[in-house]
Order: structure tokens, then sequence, then C-alpha cells
């Protein structure tokens, strides 16, 4: 398995959003990610950006994944980060990073229209550059995915955490289950079943396995991905607690097909080369 969503951070080198009487204000390491995935017959992970909120962390987490390949088998930086330099100034930031750029570029907020208009201008890059467009939107992330797929139809877009899909208890679950449907017209629409410990917290396991079967069979097993959503998780339940609740509703796949959810789709999204 490929754990597709992972962070490492230091809360003295920024992240604001980590309140300091949080449980997340400590810092995690590659030896903390070591840790949190024995016994769990990993193949790597994809470290994703944190909000540090400086350029810098872009260069961190590639030499992350250059020391450590053993745990680190791909990096998604943070897009707002690079807006204010424009896209040829971004051009050559990926240039300059040689033969291990990242494997994908994060975009969040609120909502499409809420993330800064300068870093949304990168996205023309990134189709250009074979790049992944990660998405973690508050609102409408499927719906905000579907129409950049279509307007940049040789870009991949990956949609983080089911789009933050609301409790299945409220009756916003409804309208969830119809945009999971306008996502999967799109080919090009990649969605990460992640992030259900926080999200979906006291859900009836149930529920959550009928929501990730949704999503599977209504995009198939080659346009699906898994992740932990570690170290956020941990409030809620372990690195195996989260993974576990990620593959809920991966039973009625065949043995190729699991696979393809948890390891080859990870490989081909993300161009990670076997």
């Amino acid at each position: 398995m490929i754990d597709c969503h992972v962070h490492l951070w230091d809360p003295a080198e920024g992240f604001p959003w980590i309140r300091p009487d949080s449980e997340h204000h400590r810092v995690f390491r590659e030896d903390d990610l070591e840790q949190s995935g024995a016994g769990l017959d990993l193949a790597g992970a994809i470290l994703v950006e944190a909000s540090r909120g400086d350029a810098g962390e872009t260069l961190a987490l590639r030499e992350l994944r250059l020391c450590r390949p053993d745990l680190v088998t791909g990096y998604v930086a943070n897009l707002h980060v690079h807006g204010a330099g424009g896209p040829d100034l971004f051009r050559a930031l990926l240039y300059e990073l040689g033969d291990l750029p990242p494997n994908g570029m994060r975009l969040g907020g609120t909502s499409w229209t809420g993330t800064p208009e300068s870093a949304r201008a990168l996205v023309p890059v990134l189709a250009e550059a074979g790049l992944v467009l990660e998405l973690n939107l508050q609102q409408k992330a499927l719906t905000a995915a579907a129409d950049i797929a279509a307007r940049h139809p040789e870009l991949t877009v990956v949609v983080d955490h089911l789009g933050n899909a609301p409790d299945l208890r409220t009756p916003a679950a409804g309208e969830w289950y119809r945009d999971v449907e306008r996502a999967a017209a799109s080919p090009n629409v990649v969605v990460k079943i992640s992030g259900l410990l926080t999200q979906q917290h006291g859900v009836p396991p149930q529920r959550i396995a009928h929501m990730v079967r949704h999503v599977v069979d209504a995009l198939g097993p080659d346009r699906c991905l898994v992740g932990s959503d570690w170290p956020i998780c941990l409030p809620r339940g372990s690195r195996a607690d989260s993974l576990t609740a990620s593959a809920l509703g991966l039973a009625h796949l065949t043995t190729d097909q699991r696979h393809r959810v948890l390891h080859t789709t990870a490989v081909r999204v993300y161009g990670l080369g076997g």
C-alpha cells in the first residue's frame, strides 16, 4: 500500500494553523513517520505540504524525499506560496528542482474562488509540466475539480479527503453524493479516500463503508487513492486506524482492483515510476 497523505512538521518553523494547546503542537519527523507505519506493509507515502507559509517548504519537502526515499515516495508542495512570483518564476523553479520536482502542488481554501488568484494562475504551468493539481477545498471541491478538469483536460486533479465530505448524518450528504457523480464524469479527476477519522467521527462504520464504495464504484479503482492524513488523524486514532477506515468499502473489489486503489493508481497519478 502507498499511503497517499501524510505530513511532517516542526511548529517552530511556522505552521500558524497549529494552536499551542493542540495535540498537533509537537514535532513530527521522519522517525515518527517510520514508527507510525510499523507492521502496516507500506510501500511508501506521499508527503503533503502542511501550510508552513513560505516557499522554503517546497525545498524542505524535496530534501525529505531525497534523504528518505524508503519512507517518502513522492511529495506534494504548496501552490499558494509560489503565486506571487508569477508563472515564469514558477516554471524556473520547477526547472531548478531538476529530476526531483514535486509530484503535485496543492491549493486549499474555503472554495475555488476563495483561493488566491495568483496561485490559480499557476495551474496551466502544472498542466504543462505534467504535475498533479491537488485540491483541499472546504466547499464544493468535487464540482470545482470537475470544472478545472474540463478547462485543462491534460491536467490530473486530485481531490483530498473525498472533497471534504459533510457528516453523513446530515442532510448535506445528499448533495455530496450528487457531486461525486459529477466528478466521476470527468476522466481526469481522482479522489483521495482520506480524512475519514476526523470528518466522519462517530459515524457507524457501515455508513462509512457505503460512502467509500460509492466513490470507488462511481470513479473506478484507477481514479481512487487512499491516505491516512497522519498525524492530523491522531486525536481520533492511529495511522493504522485511519488507513483501515479509508479501506472500508473496498471488500467488494477483486484482488487486482483493490491493489490498484491501494498502490497502482498512486504510482500512475503521481508519476512514481514503479
